[in-house]
């Protein structure tokens, strides 16, 4: 398929050091531009030595370590060489209106150069995927089901929904393998076994509904959220006791709180020891 172009097209992706658009660097990043005036596309690629750590959880995404940057340019090194090849250029890619795209804003913004996109237009796939492929009960019962819906947001209407979705699931996927992104193969995960269900479901990086806290890549809860992102939730609230208040006075959940209370209980445990 040939692209209907009146301007160049950008597609581009980057790896980071996490995922804090503001915080995080670039680590690498692969440009492939489209020409309005046709022929092949080109490709740029290169990877950034960030100087700042990279998270676990990023590092454990993508496999780019710091030994692998250590002698690699820095983005004020390469950003005249990325500007100019993005040129007024378009710009393409998968969830990147709301990371790529801010994330190189802020490395262009932090060597002085400003990347406007207000003349820009932004294609973003995920957006596309998401819009034509509603994830709502009311697609989902068309989708497994090819049922329509009636008297949406009616609670008993949802939730009859609801059942009839899931053994739609169950029919559809029974016996099916998933393939993952990193092209693992799960063998069947969708079954008629609840404990099978919520095993597949689950997310193991999350701990509460608000997603608030969460586990590090060693099993360790840490805060997703604050100045202490990031950061040990127990030996934090042992020295910071103001901030354990806060926590505890804020309109954070009840689950959140409960845990917040657990942890420093069993921390000061092991202190007292």
């Amino acid at each position: 398929m040939t692209f209907n172009l009146d301007k160049d097209l950008c597609f581009f992706d980057v790896e980071a050091t996490g995922l804090n658009v503001v915080r995080d660097r670039i680590v690498q990043i692969a440009i492939i531009k489209y020409s309005k005036n046709g022929g092949e596309p080109e490709e740029f690629t290169t990877l950034i030595n960030p100087g700042i750590p990279i998270s676990e959880e990023a590092m454990a995404v993508h496999g780019i370590t710091p030994k692998m940057l250590s002698n690699q340019p820095t983005f004020q090194q390469v950003a005249d060489k990325i500007f100019k090849f993005i040129g007024n250029g378009d710009l393409g890619g998968y969830h990147s209106n709301r990371f790529d795209v801010p994330i190189l804003m802020e490395e262009f913004a932090r060597v002085g150069i400003e990347f406007d996109i207000s003349n820009r237009r932004l294609v973003d796939m995920q957006k596309i995927f998401y819009k034509m492929e509603p994830r709502t009960l009311k697609a989902a019962l068309k989708f497994y089901c090819g049922k329509e819906m009636v008297n949406a947001h009616d609670a008993l209407v949802d939730v009859r929904a609801t059942v009839d979705v899931f053994k739609g699931q169950l029919e559809k996927y029974n016996g099916v393998d998933l393939v993952d992104g990193d092209g693992n193969v799960i063998p069947a995960p969708v079954k008629n076994d609840m404990q099978a269900i919520h095993d597949f479901t689950k997310d193991d990086r999350t701990i509460d509904a608000t997603q608030r806290l969460r586990y590090n890549p060693d099993g360790v809860v840490v805060f997703n959220f604050g100045k202490y992102v990031g950061k040990p939730v127990a030996p934090i609230l042992y020295k910071d006791r103001q901030y354990y208040n806060w926590i505890l006075n804020k309109e954070f959940s009840t689950q959140v709180k409960q845990i917040v209370k657990t942890l420093l209980k069993e921390y000061e445990k092991t202190q007292n020891a």
